[in-house]
């Protein structure tokens, strides 16, 4: 009798499935963690209770991780339809075909302006029969204060596209793009604002920026054979706008008698046209393609709302830290420096991203779905298209991705098999070499959460 309730206790035993937590402690028991620092929480938002938490107050650098806390502080402060707008105001008059004065731009910190943006302005100037300038084009730029990058920021991230300028008045992620193909370069935009220089006798190919020297010189290293893009930022990208939108007014057949520099708007000018962005129409880029620019222009905008111009990053921050003190946490705790997550000198925990993410769910809904849906999806698009594509985490978790150099953070929704909604953050960080065996492990972690 016996030897048959031991069996029969084996059986059950043995066909019991594993809890969560002996998954999840399994997964990060793996000697990568015994020098790399792993913070996780899942919280089941349906049940309203927390099902797993493992170093989840540790401090830790978010990287992009710290967008959560930026898109989110955006929608509740600044609101979906806050509008980043940039006008066009012209003085003096217009006799015949001629404007006898100056054209004014003034900056409203758009981030996703491109060069086709500029043919909306264009139209207004033609509408007026418009074919001369006798005056300058000048930009004004007083909507922020004179800061380039955030705190922070390291000087040989310079020129990369992923540490761009930022200014009130944007183009095309301030960079410009080197296209490749067999034999060929091509710039994107064509400008006169940056030279190409180009090396062909060295044999490997490559392309940068004279960074070290200050200037806008794109060195050209080698032959390519092959199609690429490749971006590198620029300096001064008010001037690379006011540049460009005045090679398109040439193209066009208006000429500009005067030069292009920065200027106030003039108090007695008439405005001509503007152009405005939404916040729901920019979290989508920020979160999806993890883009610098977007957040760091999200923190200008609150600043600028709550606080007045010129806006600054230290009064934007201040916004978030009223995020993390309605969550029922201390932002004193934490060290916020950008909006982006860029620099090594923010830190946060997983906790706080975990709660960011159920007090939008729980108190926002409508907003919710925007955040949800600007978060790249697993196998689908983003900064995920190409991860957890063999398992049932994709197009199911939708989370935000945060790399640096030794970090490497996961932090989103993911939906189970019975229908509960979980938010989760995993952090890592202190590792050596590629990212890709942290992100294996992200992946792991999802997909047992998918199966849950």
């Amino acid at each position: 009798m016996l030897n048959k309730l031991l069996f029969s206790f084996l059986i059950i035993t043995i066909s019991f499935p594993q809890s969560l937590s002996t998954k999840l402690n399994k997964i990060i028991g793996n000697k990568f963690f015994d020098t790399c620092l792993v913070a996780v929480q899942v919280e089941d938002l349906t049940g309203n209770k927390t099902l797993f938490k493992k170093n989840e107050k540790m401090l830790l650098r978010p990287a992009s991780n710290m967008k959560i806390l930026t898109s989110a502080a955006g929608l509740i402060f600044l609101g979906e339809n806050y509008e980043f707008t940039t006008r066009l105001y012209y003085d003096g008059y217009i006799s015949n075909d001629t404007l006898n004065g100056n054209l004014y731009f003034e900056g409203g910190c758009d981030p996703d302006f491109t060069t086709n943006d500029f043919y909306h302005f264009l139209n207004s100037i033609q509408e007026k029969n418009i074919r001369h300038v006798n005056g300058n084009i000048f930009g004004d730029i007083s909507f922020k204060d004179s800061l380039y990058w955030g705190k922070g920021w390291m000087w040989d991230d310079d020129p990369s596209s992923d540490a761009p300028r930022l200014s009130a008045l944007n183009l095309n992620d301030n960079c410009v793009t080197i296209v490749t193909s067999e034999n060929t370069i091509g710039l994107y935009p064509k400008t006169n604002f940056v030279d190409l220089i180009f090396n062909e006798k060295d044999s490997v190919f490559s392309v940068s920026r004279d960074w070290l020297n200050g200037t806008n010189k794109i060195l050209i290293n080698g032959k390519s054979n092959y199609i690429d893009s490749i971006k590198v930022n620029i300096i001064n990208p008010e001037k690379y706008f006011l540049t460009v939108f005045r090679e398109i007014l040439d193209s066009n057949g208006i000429s500009v008698s005067g030069e292009i520099g920065l200027r106030k708007v003039n108090e007695n000018s008439k405005l001509l046209e503007s152009f405005k962005r939404k916040y729901s129409d920019v979290i989508i880029n920020l979160n999806k393609n993890s883009d610098n620019l977007s957040a760091e222009m999200t923190l200008y905008a609150l600043s600028e709302k709550y606080f007045g111009k010129p806006a600054s990053a230290d009064s934007g921050l201040k916004m978030i830290k009223t995020l993390i003190d309605s969550l029922g946490l201390n932002s004193e705790n934490y060290r916020l420096v950008d909006g982006s997550g860029v620099s090594h000198y923010n830190v946060i925990s997983a906790e706080l991203i975990v709660k960011s993410l159920k007090y939008i769910y729980q108190k926002y809904p409508d907003w919710f779905k925007i955040l949800y849906d600007s978060f790249p999806v697993a196998g689908v698009d983003g900064t995920l298209e190409n991860r957890m594509k063999l398992s049932n985490a994709v197009n199911n978790v939708h989370a935000k991705t945060g790399t640096l150099t030794g970090v490497s953070c996961l932090s989103g929704y993911v939906t189970t098999r019975r229908n509960h909604l979980l938010a989760f953050s995993i952090m890592m960080q202190n590792f050596v070499g590629s990212s890709k065996r942290a992100r294996d492990f992200q992946d792991k972690i999802c997909e047992i959460l998918s199966n849950y």
